[in-house]
């Protein structure tokens, strides 16, 4: 049985609870049936508070992308599976003083994807240019455990953006539980501070129009139209993705002693004030910390690369830096809950007491990704987002898997989509388009739709559009 509640609000009535959908009619009756299947699985967990998708919805493993499940915090449960496999990914943009007509020269534009290059490690297993960090501290301390020179702005407290324009800086993590974690973790985590990583992460350099029912909000961001902005795509590399399936092993062990489980063997649960919970939880929050920090190291290396072109002076200030995969303690209709986002953006509104003091006054710029071809978002969340616990989507999602994406669009097709040999082309860091096709904007639901739908389910509303212009992919 379906409710609409309207406002692109469904209510899907599943064997074992209730799916809100919020998305437009084209984006819910696209929808494929097995995503259902999926969310009847995970309300199989039980004690379920709420449980959603956004419009970009798509399979995962365990658990769709574009999943908010809720439990309180008291007698709830945790999940790997729908916290997801790269914990803390998320995003960051950084402003500059650049007007798109700055940058239009296409020689200019590769000479800068190539000066970004030299700073920022792109390739899958990435090797981090940064030796002097200790991966402890930033495990333990997020940006705080960063050497002073990556922090230029950390003793200037009326400027500390690096610090008070992130969604969180540090969380508090007990390194006790590193002690029986394997040394490959730490050496690896070691060698990818700051590197950007393969599949969908990027680097872009986008120019945004401001939306005109948003202007004042823009202004006090401080985003001008044409302006050329960066956007990070990146999380916590081998460190977060090699605790996902350490504890998925370890989780099903202990459902089996308890004697309980789902028909999907990859969605695993434990609950949140057990040992195998608390642990879990601790060690997720390292790897939010390393995410962040990850994020800030990339940024660093692309403002480096930035000052290269454009002089020592050239300023980048963070806008925002927030996640998408994780599972966060927040208050909630008078009680702590913890809330999943997996694939999921929180979209705090104006007055918001948990939004940074930088943005209590507007509410915080949500950052959504489109694809390599088409239009990214910054947003704002609205009070009606209180239905969705302040939850919007994280990107376009997947349209298609990377093999059908590759058996079904050509490369030309995905030229044509990327504008090649037009003054307009989005140039790519890439040799080939052939190398990435399985990134091709084809591979991608339409990310209008998928604004249209948060836009009219009043969770947020769009202040600004990226147009990208250039971009740095993994490899």
């Amino acid at each position: 049985m379906i409710k609409n509640h309207g406002h692109n609000h469904r209510e899907v009535e599943l064997t074992h609870g209730s799916l809100h959908v919020f998305a437009n009619d084209e984006v819910f009756h696209s929808l494929e049936q097995n995503v259902y299947v999926m969310a009847d699985h995970n309300l199989q967990i039980p004690r379920s508070v709420h449980m959603s998708y956004t419009p970009d919805a798509h399979i995962g493993i365990g658990t769709c992308i574009g999943t908010t499940a809720i439990w309180n915090m008291k007698d709830g449960f945790v999940s790997p599976s729908i916290v997801g496999s790269d914990i803390g990914c998320g995003m960051r943009v950084h402003l500059t003083p650049l007007h798109k007509r700055d940058i239009e020269d296409k020689q200019l534009r590769r000479e800068l994807i190539k000066a970004i290059e030299k700073y920022v490690a792109v390739n899958e297993r990435g090797f981090s240019h940064y030796k002097n960090i200790r991966v402890e501290k930033i495990l333990t301390e997020g940006i705080h455990g960063l050497p002073p020179q990556y922090v230029p702005d950390y003793y200037t407290p009326k400027q500390r953006r690096s610090i008070t324009h992130v969604e969180h800086d540090k969380f508090e993590v007990d390194p006790t539980d590193f002690q029986d974690l394997p040394d490959k973790m730490w050496a690896r985590a070691w060698a990818q501070v700051g590197t950007l990583g393969g599949g969908n992460h990027f680097i872009e350099i986008q120019h945004i129009r401001i939306a005109e029912e948003k202007r004042d909000i823009a202004e006090k961001w401080g985003l001008f139209d044409g302006q050329v902005v960066v956007m990070i795509h990146s999380g916590s590399r081998a460190w977060g993705g090699m605790l996902g399936p350490r504890y998925t092993k370890d989780f099903k062990a202990s459902m089996h002693l308890w004697g309980v489980g789902t028909p999907d063997p990859n969605l695993v649960y434990a609950p949140i004030q057990s040992e195998a919970g608390k642990r879990y939880l601790n060690l997720m929050y390292s790897a939010l910390n390393y995410a962040v920090v990850n994020r800030h190291m990339i940024a660093y290396g692309v403002h480096q690369g930035m000052k290269d072109l454009f002089g020592e002076d050239f300023k980048m200030p963070v806008l925002y830096d927030l996640m998408h995969n994780y599972a966060l303690r927040e208050p909630h209709r008078n009680q702590l809950m913890l809330v999943h986002r997996k694939g999921t953006t929180r979209a705090l509104p104006a007055g918001h007491y948990l939004n940074r003091e930088a943005y209590k006054e507007t509410g915080h710029p949500a950052l959504i990704p489109g694809s390599m071809g088409t239009a990214s978002y910054i947003m704002v969340g609205e009070e009606a987002g209180v239905k969705n616990f302040y939850s919007i989507c994280h990107g376009a999602g997947r349209l298609r898997s990377r093999r059908a994406t590759k058996e079904l669009i050509s490369v030309d097709q995905f030229a044509k989509s990327m504008k090649v040999g037009t003054d307009d082309e989005i140039l790519v860091n890439q040799r080939t388009l052939e190398s990435i096709l399985d990134e091709c904007p084809q591979a991608y639901k339409d990310v209008d739709q998928i604004i249209d739908s948060v836009v009219g389910a009043n969770l947020a509303s769009v202040v600004a559009e990226c147009k990208p212009m250039a971009v740095i992919k993994g490899i």
